[in-house]
């Protein structure tokens, strides 16, 4: 579906990121903003406060609003599932449901972020840090800047550019 998809894929599966992700999640941090934020560091694209603020404008409401009742629904039916075939049916619905919308975030993070150009060579972490939060556990974080630094881009694609015309 989308460049920023295929690239937290990737990073999701690399070693201790799926780990880390829960853990800052647990914490309070937005995984998806986590997930752009690797993607924007390995774009190159520069970390400026006006971006780092629409990017959290554009997600916090989604994630209050869609995505937090959704995993907290989740999380609610998942010892009762356990002995309820029927609720556990819904329970796993539900959480494709939870990743569309993780899925259709992504995608609006990616096209608020899409004309922002790339080969701006910053600070490790960078976007991490800035859209992580002051608060964010550092370990986690730098377990997910690890991972970003051995996910490449899709072929072809440099730093700097996009990945139009990757696979949906």
């Amino acid at each position: 579906m989308t460049d920023l998809w295929n690239y937290a894929q990737r990073l999701y599966a690399c070693p201790g990121v799926e780990s880390a992700c829960l853990r800052l999640q647990e914490d309070g941090a937005d995984v998806c903003l986590l997930l752009c934020a690797a993607w924007l560091e390995r774009r190159d694209v520069a970390c400026l406060a006006p971006r780092v603020e629409a990017l959290r404008s554009l997600a916090e409401p989604w994630q209050r609003d869609v995505l937090a009742p959704l995993r907290d629904l989740r999380r609610q039916w998942k010892t009762p599932a356990q002995s309820d075939t029927q609720l556990a049916v819904l329970r796993e619905r539900l959480k494709a449901l939870e990743l569309h919308a993780e899925r259709t975030l992504l995608q609006r993070l990616q096209d608020a972020a899409s004309d922002w150009p790339g080969a701006h060579r910053q600070s490790p972490m960078t976007w991490l840090i800035a859209l992580g939060g002051e608060h964010a556990d550092r370990a986690a974080l730098n377990c997910l800047h690890q991972g970003a630094g051995t996910v490449t881009l899709a072929p072809g694609v440099a730093p700097g550019a996009t990945e139009e015309g990757e696979g949906n």
